[in-house]
């Protein structure tokens, strides 16, 4: 996917900055004396990335080219950059890449405060849904989201493709599902160019037709979500999310705490924990090692 000029003229700048903080000792060249500039010259780099020189120069001024995920895996090799600045660097050149784990996890002090809101449903959800972290009480409300791999642990693609969508929003699935896309698309206004935005809704539009059904009214949202319910092993739970804004990523995600709308939802909240704590399986003994 072409990167928009502004897109370009980011990464240009930023291609810059990490050539300037280099210095021909640091990547293996002699020092090659006085420079006018600090840094590496732009023809070290594109020798050291294997790339023409014109067309790397090209590249930082901003210039319209095409660029392959393995020619820009090498320009960040050769400027040493870290996981983090890899990823921006991927997503400024309008290439697909894997998130860095850091971009999908959360930290230890806030999957404390998800473990202490059970017996309440909580979970650490990005503006692209995917889901960051999670309690014992959403994990059994999804479906069991630890046996699913990272990529499938997105609250839409539950939604619409999971083996256990039919259980979300048993009376009223059509408005949560409309609801659920427009807000996703109200959420892309600002991503419109980014790979992994457009990817995830490829990957919906190909394997659900009610998404597709539903992205192709353009309708958008920002309201509040609506009154959920969801069959679980314990029975029917009406709940009520509210959202809490969560920065613990630098991602903007948000906290979604369910709650229940009645006392007989409360208690089967608190038998949801109970079922899970008893059908998670027992860890295998660690075997001490025989002593001749």
């Amino acid at each position: 996917m072409p990167a928009t000029s502004t897109r370009r003229t980011e990464l240009g700048d930023f291609l810059r900055t990490r050539r300037e903080r280099l210095t021909p000792e640091m990547v293996g060249l002699p020092p090659g004396g006085r420079r006018r500039t600090p840094g590496l010259r732009r023809e070290e780099v594109a020798l050291l990335a294997g790339v023409g020189v014109t067309w790397y120069t090209w590249l930082e001024q901003g210039r319209d080219i095409n660029a392959s995920t393995q020619v820009i895996e090498a320009i960040a090799r050769t400027l040493q950059m870290d996981q983090q600045e890899r990823w921006h660097l991927f997503q400024l050149a309008g290439v697909t890449v894997a998130p860095p784990s850091q971009c999908t996890g959360i930290t230890a002090s806030t999957q404390a405060v998800l473990d202490q809101l059970d017996p309440f449903p909580a979970a650490i959800v990005s503006p692209r849904f995917d889901v960051r972290g999670y309690n014992r009480a959403y994990n059994q409300m999804m479906g069991d989201l630890d046996a699913l791999p990272p990529e499938q642990r997105n609250t839409i693609w539950l939604f619409f493709v999971s083996d256990t969508a039919r259980r979300f929003c048993l009376n009223n699935r059509a408005a949560a599902g409309a609801h659920l896309v427009a807000s996703l698309r109200a959420e892309m206004t600002q991503h419109v160019d980014e790979p992994l935005w457009r990817d995830l809704v490829a990957r919906l539009r190909r394997a659900s037709a009610e998404f597709d059904e539903h992205w192709r009214r353009h309708d958008v949202t920002r309201d509040a979500d609506i009154d959920k319910d969801f069959d679980t092993p314990v029975g029917v739970l009406q709940l009520r999310v509210s959202k809490f804004a969560a920065g613990d990523s630098g991602q903007g995600g948000r906290l979604a705490v369910y709650t229940p709308r009645d006392a007989v939802t409360h208690v089967r909240l608190m038998e949801l924990v109970e079922y899970d704590a008893a059908h998670r399986p027992t860890p295998e003994p660690v075997l001490e090692p025989a002593v001749s």
